[in-house]
């Protein structure tokens, strides 16, 4: 499993989890596709435990999608929030 990073709303976990598989099932056309049957897709070694020895072009073949897809879907979200709302509401 690739590194997980701290949550600014740590109560959003079970939301953005939600979000990286509806992304992930977008991608791969899989709906219960993970990281190694992307890995697999892709023609990357990937190891469950341990994956030290990948390079970052191999890294950036598994994630790279995956992680620009979620950061559009995410734009898209603010966006229609800000549009429904008439401006970008309160600063955090």
């Amino acid at each position: 499993m690739g590194r997980r990073r701290r949550l600014l709303v740590p109560e959003a976990r079970a939301a953005m989890d939600a979000l990286r598989g509806s992304v992930m099932a977008d991608e791969t056309k899989q709906p219960n596709a993970d990281v190694a049957d992307v890995a697999r897709q892709v023609g990357v070694p990937y190891n469950e435990r341990d994956n030290g020895e990948m390079t970052t072009r191999q890294a950036g073949k598994i994630g790279g999608e995956i992680g620009g897809s979620m950061v559009r879907r995410l734009i898209a979200i603010a966006e229609q929030q800000m549009a429904e709302r008439g401006g970008p509401g309160p600063r955090v």
